[in-house]
């Protein structure tokens, strides 16, 4: 059976929660971003457990399909700004996630705020701040090698952006990460 799962985006959130139900004697069948399949599951009785299990990552399991799209559109942003370190609009990134999910750009934003605190484009905003961060601290490329990566104009105005989102500056932040 499949069992979508709520916040088991990236490869560090499949390994655990793979591990998690495999210590728990589950049989894991497939682990794909948002969701498992696991063998000989009842989900009268295993759901509760399973939610039990990854609650400790802050994963849980989805019953409502509405929020199956939701996971579905986390994880197109994410395959964009992680993994595919995307170079391209928010309107290109628009028409990524209606050709991968196959509704309206209307239908996937208005959903989208219908159940999560902040818009789609703001998530995006926040997934790419958090890509930055991840970008800074390997140290692999310049600042202005991440603008062009993450879409900004120009390091002024992803500095600008980085400073209003993350409350410090990039030399702020590189510093408060080696103190800790």
């Amino acid at each position: 059976m499949v069992l979508n799962i709520k916040n088991m985006t990236g490869k560090c959130c499949m390994f655990l929660a793979k591990k998690q139900l495999q210590q728990a004697c589950y049989d894991i069948l497939a682990v794909k971003p948002s969701f498992i399949e696991i063998k000989n599951l009842n989900p009268e009785t295993d759901t509760e457990r399973i939610n039990s299990l990854l609650s400790e990552f802050d994963m849980s399991v989805i019953q409502n399909p509405e929020l199956t799209v939701i996971e579905r559109i986390k994880q197109a942003v994410f395959e964009l700004i992680h993994e595919m370190n995307n170079v391209s609009s928010i309107a290109e990134k628009s028409e990524y996630l209606v050709e991968k999910l196959r509704l309206s750009t209307r239908q996937i934003s208005q959903l989208f705020t219908k159940y999560e605190p902040v818009t789609l484009e703001r998530y995006i905003i926040l997934q790419k701040m958090e890509r930055v961060k991840q970008l800074i601290l390997e140290g692999e490329f310049t600042l202005s090698e991440i603008a062009y990566m993450m879409d900004y104009s120009s390091v002024q105005y992803l500095s600008t952006q980085f400073k209003k989102e993350i409350g410090m500056s990039f030399t702020e932040f590189k510093e408060s990460v080696v103190k800790q």
